[in-house]
C-alpha cells in the first residue's frame, strides 16, 4: 500500500519523527529558526532532571524566591517574594502551569543566575546535536537572539524521555494547585488523546501556538513538534493529525535483539577456536504499515585472528526488503575472543599459510 502524503496542518514549522529510531515520517521547514515560546522550558526541565540525576539537587530541597523570579511576566505559578518552595512544586509549575516565575527560581537555583543558566542551556544544546538553536533565558520570553527549531525540539523531546524517564511522569500530570490557585495543563491533548502522556505547549504573540507532544500507542512511541499555529485549538488538531498519520501508516519493529547469536565463525589463534557474532544494540525499524517483511542477512570478514575486543568489526548485517538494502551495522564478536598459547599460535600459523 503506497503511504500518502502527509496531512495539510495549520503550522508555519512542524515535524513528526518515531521516538525509537529517529526516522522523520512528515515535515515542513523543520530547521527553519522559530521563536519557542515555553517549549525553552524543555531544555531547562532537562537540566533540572540531569541534576537531580546526579545527586546536585533535590525534589525536597526549598528554594528562595527571587525578586527576579517573583517579577517574570507571563504565565506564573504564583510563588511568593522571599518564600522558599520545594524545588518539585517549582518543576510542577514549570510544566503543569509553564510558570515563568517557577522556571526562573529554577534556573537560579542551579547557576545562581539566569544568564548562567542560559550558558548551560547553550552547551547541553550542543551536545543533543540542537544545531539550530540558541537559548537567552529559562522560560522562553522573547529575545533577539532566542530561538530553536522543530528538528530540534524533537531531538530535545527524545532526549528528556530516553534520558530521564523516571522524571518524564511530570509531563502527564493535569492540573497543579500552588498557593491555592489551581491551574490546568495546557496541553489540551492529554484529556482528549489517552495515548499522549506529554510534553510542553509554547505561546507569545510572535511565536504563534506551539506544542511538542508525545504519544504511546501499541509499543510504538511518535513525537510531533507543531510551531507557530494560530490558535490552541489549531495546535492541538495539527499535533492530532501529524499523530494519527504516523500510527495509521507507520509501525516500529524490533528487527534484531542485542545479543542475539546472528552467526558463528572460526577465529585463528585463539583460545577457543570458535566466536558468536551480533549486535551491541536492539535494531529498531520504523517501516510502512504492509511494507514486504524485511530479512536479514550476515557477511563475516574471512581469517579472523584473535585476540578480538568485543567492539571489533568483524563484518556486517544488512536489512533488506527484497533487494534493497534497508540498514547496514556492522557485527562484533558477543565476548572477546582471546588468544590461545603459544603452540595454537604457531599451529594456526603454519595453516594460515595453506589457508
Amino acid at each position: 500500500m503506497a503511504i500518502p502524503s502527509p496531512p495539510q496542518v495549520d503550522a508555519r514549522s512542524y515535524i513528526l519523527v518515531d521516538y525509537q529510531t529517529g526516522k522523520v515520517l512528515a515535515g515542513a521547514n523543520p530547521t527553519e529558526r522559530m521563536e519557542p515560546a515555553s517549549l525553552t522550558k524543555l531544555m531547562t526541565a532537562y537540566i533540572v532532571f540531569h541534576e537531580l540525576s546526579v545527586g546536585k539537587l533535590k525534589l525536597q530541597d526549598m528554594v528562595t524566591v527571587s525578586e527576579h523570579a517573583w517579577r517574570s511576566e507571563g504565565s506564573r505559578t504564583f510563588i511568593e517574594l522571599g518564600k522558599p518552595v520545594s524545588v518539585e512544586d517549582l518543576i510542577l509549575g514549570m510544566i503543569v502551569q509553564s510558570g515563568n516565575d517557577a522556571t526562573i527560581a529554577l534556573a537560579e537555583r542551579i547557576a545562581g543566575t539566569e544568564d548562567t543558566f542560559a550558558q548551560l542551556m547553550n552547551s547541553t544544546a550542543k551536545s543533543l546535536n540542537m544545531v539550530g538553536s540558541h537559548f537567552e533565558n529559562s522560560s522562553g520570553l522573547p529575545s533577539p537572539q532566542h530561538y530553536s527549531t522543530a528538528r530540534d525540539m524533537s531531538l530535545l523531546a527524545i532526549a528528556m524521555i530516553r534520558d530521564y524517564p523516571q522524571f518524564y511522569k511530570y509531563y502527564s500530570v493535569h492540573e497543579f494547585v500552588h498557593n491555592g490557585i489551581k491551574q490546568q495543563n495546557r496541553n489540551g491533548l492529554l484529556e482528549k488523546d489517552p495515548s499522549v502522556d506529554g510534553l510542553k505547549t509554547g505561546h507569545t504573540e510572535s511565536a504563534g501556538f506551539c506544542l511538542v507532544t508525545s504519544a504511546h500507542r501499541e509499543g510504538m512511541r511518535l513525537i510531533s513538534v507543531v510551531l507557530g499555529s494560530n490558535s490552541m485549538k489549531s495546535r492541538e488538531d495539527a499535533s492530532a493529525a501529524l499523530l494519527s498519520y504516523g500510527f495509521t501508516f507507520y509501525d516500529t519493529k524490533l528487527i534484531v535483539k542485542a545479543g542475539t547469536v546472528l552467526a558463528t565463525t572460526h577465529v585463528w589463534k585463539a583460545a577457543q577456536p570458535t566466536a558468536e557474532l551480533g549486535i551491541k544494540d536492539d535494531l529498531y525499524m520504523t517501516l510502512g504499515r504492509g511494507q514486504a517483511d524485511v530479512k536479514t542477512a550476515v557477511e563475516v570478514k574471512p581469517k579472523l585472528i584473535a585476540p578480538l575486543a568485543s567492539d571489533a568489526d568483524v563484518g556486517v548485517l544488512r536489512v533488506l526488503n527484497g533487494t534493497q538494502v534497508l540498514q547496514t551495522l556492522p557485527l562484533h564478536p558477543l565476548k572477546p575472543v582471546a588468544a590461545g598459547g603459544w603452540w595454537r599460535r604457531l599451529i594456526d600459523t603454519i595453516r594460515l599459510w595453506f589457508a
